[in-house]
């Protein structure tokens, strides 16, 4: 399977560069996955679209200011690192992926904002990659992120962040801190929304999945089957499991918020279909002829082209349903990516 197969030409200008001016105030695409068909609707319509009984299922990941700038110690030249996960017991060492990785070698010391010093320490691994490992003389923690981090808004947002982003580019259930890019079709949810949804009997459950590489790497071989997922972790309450489960078995519907909570949830689930419940990690990579054993249904973005996402919405829905329909987005400007308008697939 060519990756080019999943190409669409998408006007630059329908790439949202900002959040709406209201959390929620978004458009909605809704596509029926075996007919084709798209309707267009509001969010604000959503809890209109999901029957009662259904099972939603969010991830809670808390993004993390993760993209750090430090300076050079024996040159002062300005260094662009984005921290991933920790690879040590002490937490004072940590993968990173440094622009222009190149001229990162090993040895090499970075000062950060707050005064603290970061050394290039070798790893195999990272040889011929864009990944580099830093180690500090203490264990990093949150509060060091605050200090020295920025949100680590993606590439295709071509400006700096600013306050409004360390509110939107968070959703609002947002808890477990560790995830180096937001699991966005949750920005779409309010408060009111998840109350609304309560009350036509639809029961919220959340995971945990810490955006990774896995999530946001582009796909840089011409063959979908070439390209590896780089490891993400994830966390699946025990409760939560059992619920799952149990919808499962009363023939109740599971929507998925977000890709992530599709890959989480199609990872911890057996043979059998049944989700167990934990703490693991995953690699999966689902394209067209991936059978899902969970999700029923999903809520999600519009998808970067040639991406490891619209593979996977493509394998969910069809992957002619799906560029049709975004097809169809582009002739009605909707918004793509991150901060840009949703789809609900069911």
């Amino acid at each position: 399977m060519k990756t080019s197969d999943f190409y669409f030409d998408l006007p630059e200008e329908l790439i949202a560069q900002k959040p709406s001016g209201v959390r929620g105030n978004d458009r909605l695409m809704f596509l029926d996955r075996i007919s084709g068909v798209v309707s267009h609707y509001a969010m604000q319509d959503l809890s209109d679209l999901v029957e009662p009984g259904t099972l939603m299922v969010f991830n809670n990941s808390k993004v993390r200011r993760s993209r750090c700038y430090g300076i050079k110690c024996d040159s002062g030249r300005e260094q662009e690192f984005m921290f991933l996960n920790q690879t040590s017991p002490e937490g004072d060492t940590w993968n990173t992926m440094a622009k222009g990785a190149r001229k990162v070698k090993p040895g090499n010391s970075y000062r950060f904002p707050d005064g603290s010093t970061g050394t290039v320490v070798e790893d195999s691994q990272n040889e011929g990659s864009e990944f580099r490992t830093l180690r500090f003389p203490f264990r990093l923690t949150e509060n060091w992120f605050e200090a020295n981090g920025h949100i680590p808004l993606p590439p295709y947002i071509r400006r700096e962040d600013d306050d409004t982003d360390s509110e939107r580019y968070q959703t609002i259930y947002a808890k477990e801190t560790g995830s180096a890019a937001c699991p966005t079709a949750g920005l779409h949810f309010t408060e009111e929304l998840l109350e609304k949804l309560r009350k036509k009997n639809v029961e919220l459950e959340w995971i945990t999945l810490h955006v990774g590489l896995g999530t946001f790497l582009p796909v840089r071989s011409s063959t979908v089957e070439e390209h590896k997922m780089h490891k993400e972790f994830y966390t699946i309450p025990y409760e939560t499991a059992e619920k799952i489960n149990a919808a499962k078995k009363a023939g109740r519907p599971v929507l998925a918020v977000g890709t992530t909570s599709v890959r989480t949830l199609e990872s911890a689930a057996g043979e059998d279909g049944l989700v167990r419940g934990g703490t693991g990690s995953t690699s999966i990579f689902m394209y067209p002829g991936y059978k899902f054993k969970v999700v029923d249904q999903m809520f999600t973005n519009f998808h970067t082209p040639e991406s490891t996402l619209i593979m996977l919405v493509s394998a969910f829905a069809g992957r002619e349903h799906i560029l049709n329909a975004y097809k169809t987005a582009v002739q009605e400007k909707y918004r793509f990516f991150s901060y840009g308008d949703a789809m609900l697939i069911k």
